[in-house]
């Protein structure tokens, strides 16, 4: 029976316990989305987790949504992503990064000047987004992608994740939920398209199988990971049959011999998140959302899953692996700096005494 302590194989990535670090935006990069000391800091910090799900990075300046979220493009983002992974192995850690464009979530007033906020439909997000220069802002409206773009994008991932092999990662995650673009082409009311990315189920879930099969393709599909969330209507998402939308994704990716799932609880009732990807992915499971210690031993004995993500827990606790092992309390975070830039409420929670 396996426990949440025992080493797992993802893949081809080997981890040394079934305690994963969720990805979490943490707005800590440099103005340009290079990831500075301060982010090799803290990922170290928590490299005692079986594996360390990075930020989600930018595939292209098209898909940045905020301030200082980090990308994976340029020579200087490369450089600065493999100070954090030299930094993460270095104490034995295992780290993949998620890929996050984030399509019709976005603003001019964090791109660069000239870039555009893209989309599958021309359909404007109904939310406001943090801007450094112009504080709270509306989401821009969008252009759709021609399907040729939509190609171009497709390749985009498929860079990105060779870009994050250079970095010295050890895969990547396709980040498929919260509203951004592989979600916004998966839903119904957000994907109002009549080409082969459009219309039918088949056509909505097409451009995140493309991403996945070009990321496998590009890197191995070993160290290839999905994150989905059936049921989430963060960022103005919409779907009229979620849980059969995800079900068909699920399907789909099983066959590409991907690494891992990383799936959210669902939610919204009627919807068993964890179920459907026990039953259509056939692959190794990775579960999120709301679980404790004794409740991720708990889901790990009964095989609900293969492992189990923590988000908030590992904000303050860097040590998370040793006091869920020696039951040592756990302490709370600053929610007020969650996205400030700096130090503060990031790289200076202390260890357990």
């Amino acid at each position: 029976m396996a426990r949440l302590f025992d080493p797992l194989q993802l893949g081809d990535i080997a981890l040394a316990n079934r305690i994963v670090m969720a990805p979490m935006t943490r707005n800590r990069a440099e103005p340009d989305g290079t990831p500075g000391p301060l982010m090799a800091e803290h990922y170290a910090a928590r490299a005692s987790a079986g594996l360390i799900v990075a930020e989600g990075a930018w595939p292209s300046a098209a898909g940045q949504a905020y301030c200082r979220q980090p990308g994976i493009v340029t020579p200087a983002h490369i450089a600065g992503w493999r100070r954090v992974t030299e930094a993460v192995h270095a104490r034995g850690g295992r780290i993949v990064l998620q890929l996050m464009h984030a399509g019709r979530i976005g603003s001019r007033h964090v791109k660069p000047e000239g870039v555009e906020t893209v989309a599958p439909s021309a359909i404007q997000a109904r939310v406001d987004i943090f801007t450094d220069s112009a504080g709270m802002q509306a989401c821009d409206m969008p252009r759709a992608l021609g399907t040729q773009e939509v190609r171009g994008v497709v390749e985009e991932f498929a860079q990105a994740a060779r870009n994050a092999m250079a970095a010295g990662f050890d895969g990547v995650e396709l980040h498929c939920t919260s509203g951004y673009l592989p979600m916004q082409f998966m839903a119904s009311g957000s994907n109002r398209r009549s080409d082969e990315y459009g219309g039918s189920l088949a056509g909505r879930v097409r451009f995140p199988l493309e991403c996945l099969a070009a990321m496998a393709d590009a890197i191995g599909p070993g160290r290839v990971g999905l994150r989905m969330n059936p049921g989430n209507s963060y960022n103005d998402i919409t779907d009229d049959k979620p849980a059969e939308t995800h079900l068909e994704l699920a399907r789909q990716a099983a066959g590409l011999g991907l690494a891992y799932l990383h799936v959210m609880r669902a939610p919204v009732a009627g919807i068993d998140a964890f179920s459907l990807g026990r039953e259509h992915f056939a692959g190794r499971l990775i579960l999120n959302d709301g679980f404790d210690g004794p409740g991720a031993e708990a889901a790990i004995q009964a095989g609900q899953g293969d492992a189990v993500s923590f988000a908030r827990h590992f904000i303050a606790n860097p040590d998370l692996v040793r006091r869920l092992r020696e039951g040592l309390p756990l302490a709370g975070f600053d929610r007020r700096s969650l996205y400030t830039a700096g130090a503060a409420g990031y790289t200076d929670y202390p260890e357990a005494a």
